[in-house]
């Protein structure tokens, strides 16, 4: 139990203003939350970094109901667990309402004339859509960047842009299947 004891100590020490001792503890509790949240999320690595985040920044927020009689990794877990919760139940709401659009070359026709026609509609239809969907279609889907380079590049979240991605595809989706 040296970690619940180190961090404990830590925690205390930071709730009594020695802010040196609480920036280790947020150092020390990162790492732990890390391998914790790791371990939750197999599939989904590239998320673990984000929830560690947001589940100190969770602790941070929270840090007056920590009760010294209470084990520091019990308290930091219950709020990890709250944002992973969270996390999933986002995540599964959006996988569901997710409409892929797996095969963009159906969008360009075979012959040069078509090929043309297609991309000058795509233009047209892309027009329509506001900007912050607009771009990450342009950027991540035709031009081939990836999200992190378009985030850079638009001044966007990477959650923006895969949220505009998603959002302008589907409305595409939607406005092609109105002209059928």
């Amino acid at each position: 139990m040296e970690i619940e004891e180190r961090l404990r100590a830590l925690l205390l020490q930071g709730l009594a203003t020695d802010a040196a001792a609480y920036q280790q503890f947020l150092k020390q509790l990162s790492a732990h939350l890390r391998a914790f949240l790791r371990r939750r999320l197999v599939q989904r690595p590239d998320e673990v970094e984000d929830l560690v985040q947001e589940t100190l920044l969770a602790i941070h927020n929270q840090r007056h109901t920590y009760r010294p009689d209470m084990p520091v990794t019990a308290w930091a877990h219950a709020i990890a667990r709250y944002k992973l919760i969270d996390w999933l139940r986002s995540h599964r709401v959006k996988e569901a309402l997710n409409d892929p659009l797996d095969d963009v070359s159906e969008l360009f026709a075979s012959s040069d004339s078509e090929a043309a026609l297609a991309k000058r509609d795509l233009a047209q239809l892309l027009q329509t859509l506001p900007e912050r969907q607009r771009l990450p279609i342009v950027h991540v889907k035709l031009e081939g960047l990836s999200v992190v380079e378009t985030a850079q590049l638009t001044g966007m979240s990477e959650s923006a842009v895969k949220v505009g991605v998603h959002r302008g595809l589907k409305a595409l989706a939607a406005k092609i299947r109105g002209m059928a």
